[in-house]
């Protein structure tokens, strides 16, 4: 059971936006000219000086930063995002848990994903809307990520209404890698070089890994990671290709009840169901290109993308089935291809700077099977659902930067989303097409710096696509009921004021309050292959981030977040959103390199969650440490210790509130259902340079 709430919000299209932008582009590009606007100025573990954002939620975190902190799954390297916490509720195969700005964005849902351009998100996914999977990831490739938060950029399109993270790949390693890994449950191999071939950089990656995790049924995740990637030439003008490959099995490790550990039925890192678990694979190819031109900076990238998944899961248990289990079966088999186009130029108009760009990224997924079963011990024993699906999308943005004066400048863009829909249904009646478009207009004031301060105003609109297939269904998988279609595209709207300061030395503090508004439709939900209902909801908060450099090895980071999530209509059974991030806290100490010793430590903190509308059921609060101590035993060797939930807490990674029935039972019994976070665990790494 993962509840996750897709919203709609009626946005009125906004043509004479669209008409002057293009005309504002078009007086520009006559005007074209060298750009004066301040330049960036990079920082060693951040590339958030003043000048480099257009918002204070906005910035970029470095490969130096990522190096010194300890991750224990892939998908753990978007926690660099301040404020997002990464966690788990299944197998290690399977996609992460995501919770940012009051939201349980489910395994993405409302957070955009991107690695080299290629999104991550999938869109009509098996499991769940906007599927975020980075299990395929090396993390020791990657050089920086770049995220930004809110509604507010005309770049970013579906999924990115809470937020976006774009990670990008080196294209040349500093070193070769060779590394090993262990642990009593775990097993990692890493070798990555890159070398010159051809007047280019030929970078190659492989990671093989193992593990069973201290579950009483072992995971036995066993996964492989593969990228061969070349490319040459500048930061001006470059071209890269990219192919990356990645397969995994697993057994599943899902939430328990807490009712069946609290009679000894099962331990805390038992199963009910010890059958569960998957299988997933990922292929790409993709190319990216950077040239300048006569107008300025030209940038393309096309992709191509084949994945596959079988997730067998169980979590009501013998609720709907006494006999055979609930036990069911997603499976999809997706193609997905596209590309993005964008071009960047400067001028002067009337004697202001501006800088200029204009997009197209379009994007088509093909999905055959996309089915839904029920099955024991993995076997099948029934179709619930079996569709194949088509959809596309094309998307335009345009975005005017222009500087007013030496400390005031605004970012004003606009996105025109189209999206088509084909679904062919083993079910004849929810067979059928559907389309939708929507205009999100983008506005951004920046002002500063003064006394090394400055200061944002953001607005925004966005949305995310819904699952394709609930935008022709017209009657219920099981029982044939009437059922209302959803609404293909679901709309949000945004707004943030905040500011950031380097007025202490060393120091840099970013602070942010928000708003993001969601009317909500009907809603598809992958578990079940039907339509459920929600509300309007009004998301509020604010955010404090914190990083001081106190010398050239060491840095200390202070993030905190508070957030405040309602449904804004009322109802009996209550106002509060299930799973809605309330606190969330992190410190941490990183320490580049002190007479041979690197390393850092780790704490974060997220705070009860209500679990029903009513709050009359919390989560608990979860508080864990991670550490990393590393020594460089001469300049090609190091060993590395990093030491995950230092101090060994009783915490869980997330937890839910609803009805199932375990063998026995007579009826079902609303619980509390929940997922351990691991014990204190120890992981040793040899890595040799070369």
């Amino acid at each position: 059971m993962e509840p996750s709430l897709q919203r709609h919000r009626p946005v009125v299209p906004h043509h004479r936006i669209v008409i002057g932008m293009f005309a504002l582009l078009h007086i520009a590009a006559a005007y074209a000219q060298e750009p004066s606007l301040k330049p960036v100025e990079i920082l060693g573990n951040y590339d958030n000086a003043l000048g480099s954002s257009d918002a204070a939620s906005q910035g970029s975190v470095t490969s130096r930063l990522i190096a010194n902190r300890p991750i224990e799954r892939t998908g753990e390297i978007l926690e660099f995002v301040p404020g997002l916490i990464v966690t788990q509720h299944s197998g290690e195969g399977k996609a992460n848990q995501y919770f940012l700005r009051g939201f349980n964005l489910d395994h993405g849902t409302d957070f955009a994903t991107f690695v080299d351009g290629v999104p991550v998100n999938m869109r009509s996914h098996a499991h769940g809307q906007g599927y975020t999977d980075l299990n395929f990831l090396i993390p020791e490739l990657v050089t920086r990520i770049d995220y930004r938060k809110g509604p507010y950029y005309a770049e970013e399109g579906d999924f990115a209404s809470a937020g976006a993270a774009r990670l990008v790949l080196f294209d040349k390693l500093p070193l070769g890698i060779a590394s090993l890994t262990a642990s009593k449950d775990y097993q990692r191999a890493l070798l990555a070089k890159s070398f010159a071939l051809g007047g280019g950089t030929l970078l190659y990656g492989l990671d093989l890994s193992h593990n069973n995790g201290p579950w009483d049924n072992p995971d036995r995740a066993r996964k492989y990671s593969a990228v061969l990637r070349y490319s040459a030439g500048t930061s001006a003008n470059s071209h890269s290709l990219t192919g990356m490959a990645y397969g995994a099995r697993w057994n599943a490790s899902d939430q328990i009840p807490e009712r069946a550990v609290a009679s000894g039925a099962i331990g805390r890192f038992g199963a009910v169901d010890t059958t569960g678990g998957g299988q997933s694979a990922r292929y790409s190819l993709s190319y990216a290109q950077r040239a300048t031109n006569t107008w300025g900076l030209l940038e393309f990238n096309a992709f191509a993308l084949q994945s596959s998944l079988d997730l067998f899961s169980n979590f009501t248990y013998f609720m709907d089935d006494p006999v055979n289990s609930d036990q069911f079966h997603q499976k999809e088999r997706r193609r997905m291809a596209g590309f993005n186009l964008a071009q960047t130029f400067s001028s002067r108009l009337g004697g202001l700077d501006m800088v200029n760009k204009v997009g197209l990224q379009t994007r088509v997924d093909s999905i055959a099977p996309l089915g839904l079963y029920t099955t024991t011990a993995r076997v099948q024993t029934g179709v619930t659902r079996e569709d194949s699906v088509r959809e596309a999308s094309a998307g335009i943005f345009l975005e005017n930067t222009t500087q007013w004066m030496e400390k005031f400048r605004t970012v004003a863009g606009v996105r025109l989303d189209a999206y088509s829909f084909k679904v062919n249904s083993n079910l004849a009646a929810n067979s059928g097409t559907a389309r939708d478009h929507t205009t999100s207009p983008k506005l951004s004031m920046i002002f500063g710096p003064w006394a090394k301060t400055e200061y944002f105003v953001n607005y925004g609109r966005g949305f995310h696509s819904n699952d394709a297939r609930g935008t022709t269904q017209t009657i219920t998988p099981k029982g044939g009921l009437p059922s209302m279609p959803v609404t293909p595209l679901v709309r949000t709207q945004g707004a943030e004021v905040g500011a950031r300061t380097e007025i202490i030395p060393g120091l840099q503090s970013s602070l942010a309050l928000w708003q993001l508004k969601l009317a909500s439709e009907l809603v598809f939900a992958g578990d079940a292959g039907d339509t459920a209902a929600s509300r309007p909801s009004t998301r509020r908060g604010v955010e404090w981030n914190n990083h001081y450099a106190a010398n050239k090895w060491l840095l200390l980071d202070a993030d905190f977040a508070l957030s405040r999530s309602r449904y804004s209509v009322d109802d009996p059974a209550g106002n509060f959103i299930p799973g809605s991030i309330e606190k969330v806290a992190s410190f941490g100490v990183s320490v580049s390199d002190y007479k041979g010793w690197f390393g850092g430590v780790q704490l974060r903190y997220f705070g009860p969650r209500p679990l029903i509308e009513d709050n009359s059921q919390r989560s608990s609060s979860t508080v864990l440490t991670n550490l990393r101590v590393g020594y460089r035993m001469d300049a090609a060797t190091r060993v590395t210790a990093d030491v995950f939930n230092l101090f060994n807490r009783k915490a869980t990674d997330i937890a839910y509130y609803y009805p199932s029935q375990l063998k026995g039972e007579a009826a079902p019994v609303n619980d509390v259902h929940f997922h351990p976070a691991e014990p204190r665990t120890l992981r040793v790494t040899l890595q040799h340079n070369f």
